[in-house]
């Protein structure tokens, strides 16, 4: 039988696929919703996978099949459902942590908040301690089926009588959550559900993946809270920094260059934590969008005399949030100050070379103004020792002239040739003056 997919293909109506076609289409199957039947027992583990291999992770889910024969119903890139006896375990390799969900049928246990749930997992608990990462997030969600309207009585005894928050969920609440956010001795925090009997495994299924990503991407958003907590003293003190050098641009007695190198290195240190934690904030703000969109899609309406999951989360995690996205912008902020700062150095500094400049100028047009008035001097005086030459040169020939007979006094004749000597000589120097300077501009 010819699949779907194979079949247009060789009937050939459609042009050839863009080779990223496929997988984009399919990205919506990637992470089927769990079928999970009521009463259930779920439990993920969520771990930063940091430095661990996707194939270091596979061949710790391969060491289940002591367990018995396993079938893998879906695998994937980032994806794998494997089946167990009495249930099945779910991995998902995400873009910073994987987890491992088990769904199993809920043990007849008399609810207490000292129950041990771990001994009646499918799975050896020595297993899950050698998941190859860093635990994250642990939670073990309790899937009941009960009235509605007495959710919070059927819920109270899981968590001892202490104070809890809970949530209606859905259209015409359909189902109760409820959970205190509190860690364990094991390391886990709890959650319960409880749904009307006759809940379909698809709706079942629904809850528990929004429950359990929702307290997931709460904690990955969370790595972003210290980060911003540890750069507030660094950032104070930056933009003090910041502040005493922009005050000092006035100080015209300061050095500009010693100005400059301690803008520079204010610059580096700054955009080194934002190159530094850039990401992490990004990613912070990327994970606090997918809890809102999950929160938003539990539809949770009050249980009276009960906070809410939603408001729960308002209380600390939102400003958690906002100290996040503020550092962020304070980061920014002043990586944009600092540059502000510096084109403003990098302008005086430019106006005062250019102040030095003209004043360069000025000296050397001063000084090429006095070179010209000596070089006038010096022609005036060349054209009168050449000319003076020239006279003697005349007088001598007149001499010879006499000499050879001819009736001409060489005093007389040399005193009438200096006018003409001279203004031939002052002539000729001119005429080579102009030639020399025509050809300096031609060039």
């Amino acid at each position: 039988m010819v699949r779907p997919i194979e079949a247009y293909r060789e009937a050939g109506v459609l042009p050839p696929d863009d080779p990223l076609r496929l997988q984009l289409h399919n990205e919506l199957h990637a992470r089927p919703t769990p079928r999970i039947r009521l009463p259930a027992l779920v439990l993920q583990v969520a771990v930063r996978h940091e430095g661990v291999s996707r194939e270091a992770e596979l061949e710790h889910l391969r060491r289940l099949s002591g367990l018995g024969e396993l079938e893998l119903d879906q695998l994937a890139g980032t994806y794998l459902r494997l089946r167990l006896p009495g249930g099945s375990l779910r991995w998902e390799r995400h873009t910073e942590f994987s987890t491992y969900t088990l769904v199993q049928g809920m043990p007849s246990l008399e609810p207490s908040p000292e129950v041990n749930l771990l001994e009646h997992l499918i799975v050896d608990p020595a297993w899950l301690r050698g998941i190859p990462g860093r635990t994250l997030s642990a939670v073990k969600l309790v899937m009941l089926e009960g009235p509605v309207e007495k959710a919070l009585e059927i819920a109270r005894p899981w968590f001892g009588g202490g104070p809890v928050v809970a949530s209606m969920m859905g259209r015409g609440g359909h189902s109760c959550a409820v959970t205190d956010f509190r860690l364990r001795p094991n390391g886990f925090e709890r959650m319960v559900v409880v749904a009307p009997p006759g809940t379909s495994e698809t709706r079942a299924g629904r809850i528990a993946a929004r429950l359990l990503e929702m307290e997931a991407y709460r904690m990955m958003a969370l790595l972003g809270f210290p980060l911003a907590r540890a750069l507030r003293p660094m950032l104070f003190e930056s933009e003090q920094a910041l502040a005493q050098i922009t005050a000092r641009i006035r100080d015209e007695n300061k050095a500009d260059a010693e100005l400059l190198d301690e803008l520079e290195a204010l610059a580096a240190r700054v955009e080194h934590a934002i190159a530094e934690h850039s990401y992490r904030f990004s990613a912070t703000a990327a994970y606090h969008a997918l809890v809102q969109a999950r929160l938003a899609e539990l539809r949770e309406t009050p249980i009276p005399g009960t906070q809410t999951i939603g408001e729960f989360l308002q209380r600390r995690f939102s400003p958690a949030m906002a100290t996040v996205e503020s550092t962020a912008a304070r980061l920014a902020a002043l990586s944009q100050r600092i540059e502000r700062a510096g084109a403003l150095l990098r302008t005086r500094v430019d106006i005062a070379l250019e102040t030095q400049n003209q004043e360069l100028l000025n000296k050397l047009r001063r000084g090429q103004e006095l070179q010209y008035q000596l070089q006038r001097t010096v022609e005036g005086l060349s054209i009168a020792a050449i000319s003076y030459y020239v006279v003697g040169l005349l007088y001598y020939l007149f001499k010879a002239g006499k000499e050879a007979g001819l009736p001409l006094s060489p005093e007389l004749a040399a005193g009438l040739a200096i006018p003409g000597v001279v203004l031939g000589v002052w002539w000729l120097t001119r005429q080579i003056h102009h030639r020399l300077l025509g050809r300096y501009q031609g060039d």
